[in-house]
């Protein structure tokens, strides 16, 4: 490959790159950009002046400066899981962190380190090995990077935490392309500003994560059609009263599909996909769950107990790569029968046979955490909506997308304040997320972007501002 390929690139500048760098270069004239550029969401199609493919943190460092010089506007891939594709960037340079997959694990103190390229699954098979894990997502093709640097709701945030809850330490590039070690000792305000503040701040390079026991788990799943969907939701809100930690609760609105076992007079109506994970060793657990399910109207259930690596991986055939995806998420103060009623309406009027409108239950640990600690907001927020667009044909984007947008403007009136950033489009919310964080922590966050970033150079994700530029008060 010679620097001549990356045309309109600076010769010069590439060859200073290339000078400093181990890893792969891709331009938009190598036969292999075309799949370097792809990321899991089929409706993404950007293509960057650059791809930087690196090996090590000094590859990323390097690259970093190399933007600098260029003035490029800059992204960075890790699993390019992102729904609205943050991981991909036009006309800039893709700082890919795919190759950097290395996980250690001390299994005496329970502490993992994982290199910032990881997927999910690297994670779990590495400290699963051991008896351990850390709690993260709920497909294991998801980067760690991006999810646990917005937050990480997983199967057992409601037992264990967040997955940045878990972020005891990071070594991080900054905007300068200096590395830092982020930890409890030195740099105490980054560390707490990744702990759930997105991708503002630098490029994490390696995370050092406290381990759990993994246990077993206990997954029951409920298919209820019909009037029986609407039923079924307002007996999951009454047990969401008295619910232990240990229980996650997800209820899926969605079209039938035709593997459903069904009367055939129930297949054109919204039917509710329920599913709950407990501890599989625990009989208090266990009696809680078969108490649930004893209380559901009538339906189609299944009872498998599976070890925390399966547990990842259940969900992942479900979202395949390469499908169309559009998400808008908000959370909810309560569930009422009205606003219950508007989310199966909704359901029904998904104009694409996949996807689906998932009602999460949050709190337990997760309601723990405080801004002390962390940058993650609105802890106290009961409920999760999230209508999750999926289709194949691209003429379905322009309804898919308004379906969406409308099955959360639809619950307003139970709307709880804040938003998840991994789920927040920049298209939907342009500018600073003061909303997103809340005034204090917003204002915590953009100290901590002024002095590590004040040239905002990071800008790709959502949005935090220098407290110098921004309206930090």
């Amino acid at each position: 490959m010679s620097t001549a390929d990356y045309s309109p690139l600076d010769p010069s500048d590439l060859k200073e790159l290339r000078a400093n760098f181990s890893g792969e270069l891709i331009s938009p004239r190598d036969a292999e950009f075309d799949e370097s550029r792809r990321i899991w969401n089929g409706m993404i199609d950007r293509r960057p002046a650059l791809i930087a493919r690196c090996r090590s943190t000094s590859d990323v460092s390097a690259a970093v400066r190399f933007t600098h010089r260029t003035g490029l506007p800059i992204s960075v891939r890790c699993g390019g899981h992102n729904v609205a594709g943050t991981s991909v960037v036009d006309g800039g340079v893709v700082i890919d962190l795919s190759l950097m997959r290395e996980v250690r694990i001390d299994v005496e103190n329970r502490i993992g380190e994982a290199d910032g390229g990881c997927l999910l699954r690297d994670v779990d098979i590495a400290t699963t090995a051991h008896g351990l894990a850390c709690p993260a997502g709920v497909f294991s093709y998801t980067g760690l990077s991006g999810l646990a640097l917005g937050g990480g709701y997983g199967w057992r945030a409601r037992k264990w935490g967040l997955t940045c809850d878990h972020i005891i330490g990071a070594e991080v590039v900054l905007a300068d392309g200096s590395v830092v070690e982020a930890s409890e000792e030195q740099h105490q305000d980054l560390l707490w500003a990744l702990r759930g503040g997105g991708g503002n701040f630098g490029i994490v390079t390696r995370f050092r994560l406290r381990l759990r026991p993994a246990d077993r788990v206990l997954v029951r799943t409920g298919l209820y059609a019909g009037d029986n969907a609407a039923t079924a939701l307002r007996i999951y809100r009454k047990f969401t009263a008295t619910l232990s930690d240990d229980f996650h609760l997800l209820g899926g609105l969605r079209h039938a599909r035709p593997t459903d076992s069904l009367p055939e007079d129930l297949r054109s109506r919204p039917v509710l996909d329920f599913l709950s994970v407990c501890s599989a060793d625990d009989e208090a657990s266990r009696a809680e769950s078969e108490a649930l399910f004893a209380a559901m109207p009538e339906g189609a259930t299944t009872e498998t107990v599976m070890t925390y690596l399966e547990l990842q991986a259940m969900c992942d055939e479900s979202a395949p790569d390469g499908r169309r995806y559009y998400t808008k998420s908000g959370y909810v103060s309560e569930l009422d029968d009205e606003a219950i009623d508007r989310l199966v309406a909704a359901a029904a009027a998904n104009p694409s046979s996949t996807g689906s409108i998932d009602i999460e239950f949050l709190l337990g640990e997760i309601s723990r955490g405080s801004a002390d600690d962390s940058a993650f907001p609105q802890r106290q927020a009961p409920f999760m909506v999230s209508a999750y667009g999926s289709w194949d044909d691209a003429e379905l984007d322009g309804p898919g997308i308004a379906w969406a947008r409308q099955t959360v403007v639809a619950l307003r009136e139970w709307e709880h304040p804040g938003g998840y950033v991994n789920y927040i489009s920049l298209e939907d919310n342009p500018g600073d997320s003061v909303e997103t964080y809340g005034k204090e922590i917003y204002a915590r966050l953009a100290r901590v972007k002024q002095h590590y970033d004040p040239q905002n150079f990071f800008r790709g994700t959502r949005a935090v501002a220098p407290a110098a530029n921004g309206n930090a008060t």
